[in-house]
């Protein structure tokens, strides 16, 4: 087995620019998130890909639609799969942090001590975005043995992917930096075996404008 992975956080959404949780809320990327996904659409565009995959929503398929769009090789059809949608914030989404320890301030002390394990209310366990993420991508690995795969997902299951393959405590999963449109990048000469090639990359990036 040997698969690259091409991991893709979606463009910027208006959500984004007020730091508010997003989860499975179907927010469109802002102007600024399709000019990011354009830039990263052409530094792409030589690449090779056997598989490309999103999130099913909307602002994930909107960023891989427009990556594709530069592809001068034959592109696959992008598949979205509903496993590689963003951590479930359940009744938190659409608040910001402050907003939600004004209203949920003992909830949000015990999350943030133990995420993989303690459910948001209405919401998911960090453990749960882990067990889907995870198996998502390792049948996507497995289907693509011996070539390039592209994927267009969020900050909370590259995080969780990253946080696998370097097995760190998933409950510090905060301590990985994730911008908008960043690319990173993981080999897997055995699933097992993962190693991160690239991290939060925004060298593409050229144009003002926030990035968070």
């Amino acid at each position: 087995m040997s698969c690259r992975v091409y991991l893709v956080r979606h463009g910027e959404t208006e959500w984004n620019t007020i730091m508010k949780a997003q989860g499975h809320s179907d927010v469109p990327l802002s102007d600024a998130g399709r000019r990011q996904a354009d830039c990263l659409g052409k530094r792409l565009a030589t690449e090779k890909f056997k598989g490309l995959y999103a999130s099913d929503l909307k602002r994930a398929r909107e960023t891989a639609a427009i990556i594709s769009k530069h592809q001068q090789h034959n592109c696959p059809a992008i598949e979205t799969l509903p496993e590689l949608r963003e951590l479930n914030f359940g009744e938190w989404e659409g608040m910001t942090m402050q907003e939600v320890a004004a209203l949920f301030n003992d909830d949000l002390k015990r999350w943030w001590e133990n995420p993989v394990s303690v459910r948001i209310p209405g919401g998911e366990t960090m453990g749960e975005l882990a067990d889907r993420c995870l198996g998502a991508l390792k049948q996507i690995v497995r289907r693509h043995n011996g070539g390039n795969v592209l994927i267009v997902t969020h900050g909370g299951p590259i995080r969780t992917i990253t946080a696998s393959v370097l097995e760190m405590d998933l409950n510090k999963y905060w301590r990985l930096q994730m911008d908008n449109a960043c690319l990173s990048i993981i080999d897997f000469p055995q699933w097992e075996k993962g190693i991160l090639m690239l991290f939060n990359d925004c060298s593409h990036l050229t144009f003002t404008g926030n990035q968070k």
